[in-house]
């Protein structure tokens, strides 16, 4: 078990390939793990090698934390895939040491089920802000150019016909007439929409409805809030 030698290539390889379908070296938060394997590495790792960059740079954030990051170091052989040979020597004094662990009790065992529980109760306070965070809302600006039949149309009629399209998440906003030629002249209308709850197909259908007044509806601009 083990890395092998992490400041060569082919450690990090080992590292990067470990990494690719996980967050840390072990469980589902940043450990002592972690820091153990991140003080083995002599630097960040290369670009090509994405997962384990990406490893590096997040757990380089936790530097003023990394003392209190739960669980207990243990020695850089005691991590990594199984199939990888420790090339540093500490997987052979790991066995050596195992040969002197009192086999009716450990305190590793001890200390990992502390650090499995620390671990569970940190997922559970992330859980539980998660749980209490406001769902953000999201919202676009949409402007919209709604053209009349020609220049005798009604465009105070028009707008009120418009206006009058209800809907929860759909707020109006400003709107003028702009010219388009020969006396036409078309409404443009902004309007501000929760976007799980009201689209531009909805809003054309329902403005187009109005078929005395409305020639048809386009999208002028489109922009996420």
């Amino acid at each position: 078990m083990g890395f092998g030698d992490l400041k060569t290539p082919a450690g990090l390889q080992v590292l990067n390939d470990y990494l690719a379908d996980k967050s840390y070296i072990e469980g589902y938060v940043p450990s002592q793990a972690d820091v153990a394997v991140f003080e083995a590495v002599s630097g960040p790792p290369p670009s090509d090698l994405c997962h384990a960059l990406r490893w590096y740079n997040h757990i380089k954030s936790y530097e003023k934390e990394k003392a209190s990051l739960p669980g207990v170091k243990k020695s850089l052989g005691k991590y990594g895939p199984t199939s990888v040979d420790d090339t540093t020597g500490s997987g052979a004094a790991d066995a050596k040491d195992d040969d002197d662990i009192d086999l009716f009790g450990s305190d590793d065992e001890e200390e990992s089920e502390e650090a499995k529980r620390l671990r569970e109760e940190r997922l559970a306070q992330y859980e539980s802000k998660k749980a209490k965070k406001p769902a953000v809302v999201a919202k676009s600006s949409i402007l919209l150019d709604v053209k009349p039949w020609d220049d005798e149309t009604d465009m105070t009629k028009l707008e009120e016909c418009v206006r009058s399209i209800q809907a929860d998440g759909l707020v109006w906003g400003s709107s003028k007439l702009v010219p388009v030629g020969y006396g036409i002249k078309k409404l443009q209308i902004q309007c501000v929409v929760e976007d799980d709850k009201v689209g531009t197909d909805m809003l054309e259908e329902q403005i187009t409805a109005f078929e005395d007044y409305v020639q048809s509806m386009d999208v002028a601009a489109f922009n996420k809030i």
